[in-house]
């Protein structure tokens, strides 16, 4: 069932004022409110504005559709209940959970011998960070992203596999359908502006890959050692900023089953102020993970 909810060119061009000045959804949603429109109609119609910019679709121009759905855009999250999740070979914990966007902190996801082992494989394969321009459809160095990283293939060696398998069972998705492991490396003064996981349809490689493995539904970031000073995990809309501890990970997920994309998630790394930041990445897809080339990289965006 849905409604369909009208308003004004006025208010149309005035979120988008404020949407580019960088002005928090949050905020806009309670100014509507204040200004006497009903609560629901003034996230919907301030959600179908962020997500319309997000996937670079036509913007709303004086009507949005309400649906149920709008009343509970958080399915029952992918990651399972309880104070310690089963990862195969090993036991973690569950240090902070957030059901609005679904966020958590996790404790001793790898330990400091896998961490160190794999910063050893990872940093004689590194390269400046690219993502895919739109307007060219070539990879380039990412302006907003000064880190260097690279891609394992998924279960290239058993150690890998291992990982592989752990971390899958944390997300509570089937292997296959993860991408390959990541690797970042930040040195001092390198940072990530905030930005999306999921896939924005916006140019044909990221439209191909959704149509072979579906959207990127879920993110786990796992620490690799002691940033001296900076280098944290920020969700700027979510109000969460997590310390980079070695082992631990941030995890959370950004689709659910109706294929609604959470832009609550909108996250980035702090610039490293001292020492060097590593960290392991993991997307995981709707489905089973097609990349485009053979050698671990499909060349979408990233």
């Amino acid at each position: 069932m849905s409604t369909i909810v009208r308003f004004s060119p006025d208010l149309g061009s005035w979120l988008v004022q404020h949407l580019d000045r960088g002005s928090a959804p949050a905020e806009l949603v309670r100014t509507m409110i204040g200004q006497g429109m009903p609560p629901r109609a003034a996230q919907a119609i301030v959600n179908a504005f962020v997500t319309a910019r997000a996937t670079q679709v036509a913007l709303p121009v004086d009507r949005v559709e309400m649906t149920d759905a709008d009343d509970d855009r958080y399915d029952p999250p992918i990651m399972l209940p309880g104070a310690r999740l089963q990862a195969g070979d090993r036991s973690v914990p569950v240090l902070m959970r957030s059901r609005a966007p679904v966020l958590a902190v996790l404790g001793d996801v790898l330990s400091a011998e896998e961490c160190a082992q794999l910063i050893a494989l990872a940093r004689p394969r590194l390269k400046p960070s690219t993502v895919l321009d739109p307007a060219s459809g070539q990879d380039v160095i990412a302006e907003h992203r000064s880190s260097l990283g690279m891609f394992f293939r998924l279960a290239e060696n058993a150690f890998i596999e291992r990982l592989d398998r752990r971390i899958s069972a944390l997300m509570n998705l089937p292997m296959e359908n993860g991408e390959g492991l990541q690797v970042l490396h930040y040195p001092a003064g390198a940072e990530n502006t905030a930005h999306f996981d999921f896939l924005q349809p916006c140019n044909a490689a990221n439209q191909a890959s959704i149509a072979r493995s579906g959207q990127r539904v879920s993110t786990l970031l796992v620490y690799l050692n002691a940033v001296e000073q900076g280098g944290e995990t920020v969700f700027p809309e979510a109000g969460w900023t997590v310390s980079p501890v070695p082992g631990n990970a941030t995890y959370f997920e950004y689709c659910n089953r109706s294929g609604q994309l959470d832009t609550g998630t909108l996250h980035g790394s702090l610039p490293v102020q001292r020492g060097e930041k590593w960290v392991a990445t993991k997307w995981m897809r709707e489905r089973r993970f097609v990349p485009a080339g053979s050698a671990g990289s499909d060349g979408m965006m990233r």
